[in-house]
């Protein structure tokens, strides 16, 4: 109510005192302008007379009216003129036809693409999948179903404790936060936590008196710009008619599904402030449950609708490990998405996610640590090798050959397959700069073929972006290896055989 009195003065250039005020404690209409409080006009299913005494009526967050008495109150309007005003018409209960029974077709769409475009700000969701999985089993009745996941999310520790410290690392980068949960338990949780960490929290919650409401109000608007802040509130306080132009960051901390909801909460967001260049969703995704892995695809379109570009990170992928997080960076993934693919195919645990990630950290070209690197891309390839039924048991690691090398009386290799005699060799990024190493890796090379081995040998920056390539290059020449080839004779034998072949065809020669 008091921000439409705010607006209105401000776009008709009228005293906020001129405006009448029904509702909130207040009961003084001037019969000109008024704003009013739905349910201030309507007691025990009786509407007060007053509402027929007006021309025009312009109902905000028109989409209530199905409810039986807020559509007793516009019918019982006189006004020439009724103005219907929605981000959401649609209605999930199927009863918007009501609305459109009191306020008349839609005239005019706004274009919630178009307007995202329009503003001076990017509109991002950052979608973090979460490792949420329920103890219990699912229920016939799938509203209780929702209801028990519910309950299980917000007492999920773990959950909590990684939002919580987004949340404090977006405020300490300058973010201002709105947290949104449809629990007060959900919300007393974060409180207890991100009060030890952020200076200002303010909670908003339903049931508040108006005085609290207004304290609560005043402490916002108090707090300098330059303070960090977080504002924790349930869905339905926020979702309509809050207004505060410095949030840039919403955090979804429990699942909904209706994209008119989604319009709604990222709606908070879009007003413009002095030094806004990005708004940003935090989605929180249970993608290990059917039935929350569903409601994140419909979330997804609702972004999509008013405008939001979904930065999905590598790891939300079904079969990841989602305790290990992958980047969401467009051109990593580029470059390693097929090599996720193959591991989750393959299959995939903690321990090898955690080194696929540890193989695929960029190293600069010439930093000292290019060593490490390449022990980090052994330790990948050879667990990986260990996890496949073909290869598991069969390779070594940093084994050691009899084969004089370097003035040393052995060889040592990365990575060997004694029963096949296949050597895997990983090169760091050294090798491709120092000519020395380059000749050294062709006189092992040399060595180990002159002495019956197949070499194999990857950059370890390839490990991670090829995986696919390596791991099938790997298997082909293991299953040629297994292939019978033509006996080799040895030499004294070959001139017995060619012998007696001469013997009895009468020759008397002797073999040459």
């Amino acid at each position: 109510l008091d921000q439409w009195v705010e607006r209105l003065a401000a776009f008709l250039e009228l005293p906020a005192k001129s405006i009448g005020r029904i509702g909130g404690g207040r009961n003084k209409p001037t019969g000109l302008l008024d704003v009013a409080v739905i349910q201030s006009l309507v007691r025990n299913g009786v509407v007060d007379d007053r509402v027929g005494d007006y021309g025009q009526l312009i109902v905000d967050e028109c989409h209530h009216l199905s409810a039986h008495s807020f559509e007793q109150v516009v019918r019982r309007a006189k006004a020439r003129f009724v103005a219907g005003l929605s981000a959401t018409v649609t209605r999930k209960d199927g009863h918007h036809p009501i609305v459109f029974m009191q306020c008349g077709p839609v005239r005019h769409r706004v274009d919630a693409r178009a307007q995202a475009a329009a503003r001076p700000f990017e509109h991002t969701v950052h979608v973090r999948p979460t490792a949420f999985y329920p103890a219990s089993g699912t229920s016939a009745d799938k509203r209780i179903e929702f209801q028990a996941l519910y309950q299980l999310l917000v007492d999920d520790e773990p959950r909590n404790r990684a939002i919580s410290d987004e949340i404090v690392q977006a405020v300490r980068h300058g973010r201002s936060p709105l947290v949104l949960t449809e629990r007060n338990e959900h919300l007393d949780r974060f409180e207890s936590v991100l009060s030890s960490n952020i200076r200002h929290v303010v909670v908003l919650r339903g049931g508040m008196g108006k005085k609290q409401r207004q304290a609560e109000a005043e402490r916002l608007a108090a707090i300098p710009a330059e303070e960090g802040r977080v504002i924790l509130a349930t869905g339905k306080y926020i979702g309509e008619g809050f207004d505060d132009p410095r949030l840039d960051t919403l955090f979804l901390t429990l699942p909904v599904s209706w994209r008119g909801t989604i319009a709604q909460y990222v709606g908070r967001l879009h007003r413009l402030y002095d030094g806004k260049r990005e708004v940003r969703v935090y989605d929180y995704a249970d993608l290990n449950v059917p039935m929350l892995a569903r409601m994140f695809d419909r979330r997804c379109r609702g972004y999509e609708a008013v405008g939001y570009t979904i930065v999905l990170p590598a790891s939300a992928i079904p079969g990841w490990p989602t305790d290990v997080a992958l980047p969401a960076d467009p051109l990593w993934k580029r470059d390693y998405a097929a090599s996720v693919r193959r591991l989750v195919r393959d299959g995939v645990d903690v321990p090898l996610a955690n080194l696929f990630v540890t193989a695929a950290r960029p190293v600069p070209f010439e930093a000292e640590g290019a060593n490490r690197a390449r022990s980090a891309s052994e330790a990948f390839l050879y667990r990986r090798l260990e996890t496949l039924a073909e290869t598991r048991g069969r390779f070594q690691v940093n084994a050691d050959l009899p084969i004089a090398f370097d003035g040393w009386g052995r060889m040592e290799i990365d990575l060997l397959c004694a029963d096949s005699r296949v050597v895997v060799e990983i090169d760091g990024a050294q090798h491709l700069a120092d000519p020395a190493a380059y000749r050294r890796d062709r006189r092992k090379d040399q060595l180990l073929q002159e002495n019956g081995y197949l070499v194999l040998r990857y950059l370890a920056e390839d490990l991670a972006k090829e995986l696919d390539s390596v791991l099938d290059g790997i298997l082909r020449s293991l299953s040629s290896r297994r292939k019978p080839g033509p006996t080799a004779i040895p030499i004294t034998d070959r001139v017995r055989s060619l012998t007696g072949a001469l013997a009895s065809a009468g020759g008397h020669g002797t073999p040459q």
